[in-house]
């Protein structure tokens, strides 16, 4: 193929004289002026950093406290700022004063648990056998049962509460000691 040729056929079939180069691009109407960057002042930075931190904060305690089912809290209750269950039962709440206390129901009872400042922590409720509530932490405790049928534990050990058909009745001490009520001295809730 003769290259000279094919050139000059080209520039005759296009009407092209010489190389013409490359084609100039279209104009662009003008926009509006350029602004530079502007970065935002320290203030703005730092209040802006500091919202960022406490949005963190927030969210890692909320998922502190865990996805799993929290039974939910009966009226009067302070169950969910004295203690909170976890899969192997509850635990004991730590570090800080007074003895802890903690029920389960062996069978149906009915429970009056007050503090040391006579606030009701379980209002007169019949608990169901099975039913647990606590840990519950005060300086000292009292507490009515309509029967012997609960499962006590005071700082995570078993106290001795023998089973019966009558009412009893309990101080629960600071050092975790268990005095008899007698009917008179026993909370009722009312």
């Amino acid at each position: 193929l003769d290259g000279e040729r094919l050139v000059d056929e080209y520039r005759r079939a296009t009407g092209a004289e010489g190389d013409p180069g490359p084609e100039p691009a279209p104009a662009l109407p003008p926009g509006p002026p350029r602004r530079p960057l502007r970065f935002p002042s320290g203030r703005f930075a730092a209040v802006a950093v500091s919202l960022a931190m406490v949005a963190i904060l927030v969210a890692v305690g909320l998922a502190g406290r865990g996805g799993g089912g929290t039974p939910a809290a009966h009226p009067g209750s302070k169950q969910a700022r004295k203690g909170t269950p976890h899969r192997s039962g509850f635990r004991e709440v730590a570090a800080r004063p007074g003895v802890s206390v903690r029920l389960a129901a062996r069978a149906e009872v009915w429970v009056c648990l007050l503090d040391a400042a006579g606030e009701k922590l379980i209002d007169g409720r019949i608990l169901e056998a099975g039913a647990e509530e606590g840990p519950y932490r005060s300086g000292r405790f009292t507490v009515s049962l309509g029967n012997g049928e609960v499962e006590l534990r005071v700082d995570g050990r078993p106290a001795r509460i023998p089973p019966s058909s009558s009412p009893v009745g309990y101080e629960i001490e600071s050092d975790g000691g268990l005095k008899p009520l007698t009917e008179a001295e026993r909370p009722t809730c009312t």
